[in-house]
């Protein structure tokens, strides 16, 4: 008589995690088999490097310390399905604890290394984003990849000063709401929370029930209590300085005056809608100033959009780790209230973590914002 086949889950194949740990060519995960006590892969945004914990047995002391500056690709996922590759990561950093001896290992994604990370003096004008990313990304050896709806944005002038490519392009991103980053040799410049690929490919929407959820936690802010962004700039080939405030309407409030010393060249006109609130004290005042009406209104309206997004916050461990899953994925829940539902998320932050408990992934959503005009174009 034939025994009937029982299903994957319940002879268990179905639930068990699994990665695959190679140093150059070679596949070391043997060396770690029953000793590790837990693996967890960190998946930032832009250019705050991606981290690779992993901790290990070393009771019986046999285990070897690998090199400082070795070079680990990783792979994650469940046996029934195989592993997902999660890219390389350069070790920096090594601890040996105990008693129980372990051992911890410390990397960091391999992209963020080298010239990024070193000072430099660079000054651009009149040149557009896409020009200003492929410069950079050529003195890299990497290929510039940006967003078409930002390439061709022209800067005005922006200088690099005692700063490195990474900082530099991070601040170019803040002021235009976009995220720079490097992922395996390319150098890319998207918007945040755009839902789309660099290439304008809109990214697929992940489904999240609360049935696939472990823990959960929901947060509603009060957009830190501000109605308004205000940029100042001062423009000295158009001999005007003046200010900017992006507000709730999304449109751009302009206040303009003449560069004391130098002769006025006609007065602008404010756009014809003005701030509901003008309480100074409600409005954030940005640090930085531009060199263009254009340009501080983008950085206004870029800060705007950031505090909105701030406004809700939502966290969910999976009970099922989910190696697919990578910041700005667009993402729909069920199952919550019908505020956590009815709201679109994007994926902000991903923590995979594997040990003797299983394999669980968390997250960081934040509320994804509709389209906004972000052509840049200068009020009238």
């Amino acid at each position: 008589m034939d025994l009937p086949t029982l299903p994957d889950a319940v002879v268990g194949t179905a639930a068990v995690p699994v990665y695959r740990l190679m140093q150059g060519a070679t596949d070391i995960t043997g060396r770690f088999e029953g000793r590790l006590i837990s693996l967890t892969l960190t998946d930032n945004r832009g250019f705050e490097a991606d981290q690779l914990d992993i901790e290990l047995d070393d009771a019986d002391g046999m285990l070897a310390l690998p090199e400082k500056g070795a070079t680990l690709s990783l792979g994650i996922g469940w046996q029934d399905t195989g592993v997902l590759d999660k890219g390389q990561f350069k070790v920096d950093e090594l601890e040996h604890s105990g008693p129980p001896d372990r051992l911890t290992i410390r990397a960091r994604s391999v992209d963020l290394t080298g010239g990024m990370t070193t000072r430099k003096e660079r000054s651009y004008r009149d040149q557009t984003i896409g020009a200003i990313v492929g410069a950079i990304a050529s003195r890299n050896g990497l290929a510039a990849v940006v967003a078409s709806a930002l390439a061709s944005l022209v800067i005005d002038h922006i200088d690099q000063t005692g700063e490195s490519d990474a900082n530099f392009l991070t601040r170019l991103a803040r002021d235009h709401d976009a995220i720079a980053t490097v992922k395996q040799g390319k150098l890319l410049f998207i918007k945040t929370g755009a839902a789309q690929s660099a290439s304008g490919v809109p990214l697929p929407t992940v489904e999240i029930t609360r049935a696939s959820g472990d823990t959960h936690s929901f947060l509603v802010a009060d957009r830190e209590n501000y109605n308004g962004v205000k940029a100042y700039y001062q423009d000295a080939r158009r001999a005007a300085k003046g200010e900017v405030v992006i507000d709730a309407s999304n449109t751009a409030t302009v206040v303009a005056e003449p560069v004391p010393g130098q002769k006025k060249k006609g007065k602008e006109k404010a756009a014809s809608k003005v701030i509901a609130n003008p309480n100074p004290d409600n409005v954030k005042v940005l640090r930085h100033t531009y060199a263009s009406k254009g340009n501080a209104e983008r950085a206004a309206r870029a800060e705007w959009q950031r505090i909105q997004r701030g406004a809700a916050s939502f966290s969910i461990t999976l009970a099922r780790g989910r190696p697919d899953l990578f910041p700005e994925l667009p993402v729909v829940v069920r199952g919550w209230k019908p505020q956590i539902d009815g709201s679109r998320w994007t994926i902000a932050k991903v923590t995979h973590n594997m040990s003797d408990q299983g394999y669980t992934t968390a997250l960081e959503l934040e509320v994804k914002l509709a389209e906004m005009d972000d052509s840049g174009a200068e009020a009238t």
